[in-house]
């Protein structure tokens, strides 16, 4: 069995009881390089192979898997955040399967909460945003003309955009064009729930030129929304005069 594992976004304490779990237990544990924190590998057991992926290719991978698996030992797949957000394991899982390779699936906390818990915020606001998109700029991986950004911008919901903060010029002119106003609040996290997370809040007007001499190029969210620092109405949920099937109004 092989147990693909969502690492979380970076705290060691933030992956899942079970995936740390897996992690002491394995025999190989092949890591997603510089995108999950080392630290966690600490936990790994004296004499575990351990096999750092950023240097290897798609088949090199599927080798050391199936290697793994002949041996009669256990494979941890370690992935960062939650496996299933822009974590390539579609490839892996199909291959597996062409292998008759049984494998399973331990989702872990994705980097838009971790993002979201470093801005202090939530993103689903009662009259402001009831939804939340997960996307990404197109660069050397396309993006269908449906899913550009300047498509999604018409919703004027919260926005966690992966994978973009070195085109964030074309990213703030493309949310610009598709209806955002240029006084919506943005904010960059960077390497949110890491010791070294930096927080850049501003506009879309401003935040090209607040980011920059910042020194953050990469593993950054951007999440654009009204939600950041607005106005809002209060939830029913816990309003006085409102009934549910667990609490009748008293109001």
């Amino acid at each position: 069995m092989v147990h693909i594992v969502g690492a979380g976004p970076g705290d060691p304490e933030l992956i899942t009881v079970k995936g740390k779990r897996y992690l002491q237990e394995a025999d190989v544990v092949i890591y997603a390089g510089s995108l999950v924190n080392p630290a966690l590998l600490d936990v790994c057991r004296d004499g575990a192979e351990i096999y750092n992926s950023a240097a290897m290719t798609l088949d090199e991978v599927i080798a050391v898997v199936e290697q793994s698996e002949k041996s009669g030992k256990m494979t941890v797949r370690l992935h960062t955040g939650d496996p299933s957000v822009y974590g390539a394991i579609q490839e892996q899982m199909d291959a597996f399967r062409k292998r008759n390779i049984a494998f399973d699936i331990v989702p872990g906390v994705s980097s838009c909460f971790a993002t979201a818990a470093a801005l202090q915020q939530e993103y689903t606001l009662p009259g402001i945003s009831q939804t939340v998109i997960i996307t990404r700029n197109e660069g050397r991986t396309p993006v269908p003309e449906r899913e550009k950004l300047r498509s999604l911008a018409a919703h004027q919901s919260t926005m966690c955009i992966y994978l973009s903060i070195a085109m964030l010029d074309q990213v703030v002119a493309e949310l610009i064009s598709g209806g955002y106003a240029p006084e919506t609040p943005i904010a960059i996290v960077q390497k949110a729930s890491w010791p070294e997370q930096k927080i850049v809040r501003g506009t879309l007007a401003t935040i090209v030129e607040k980011t920059r001499n910042q020194g953050i190029d990469r593993t950054a969210m951007i999440v654009v929304s009204r939600c950041l620092g607005a106005d809002y109405e209060l939830s029913r949920l816990y309003a006085p005069e409102f009934s549910h099937g667990f609490r009748k109004a008293s109001r």
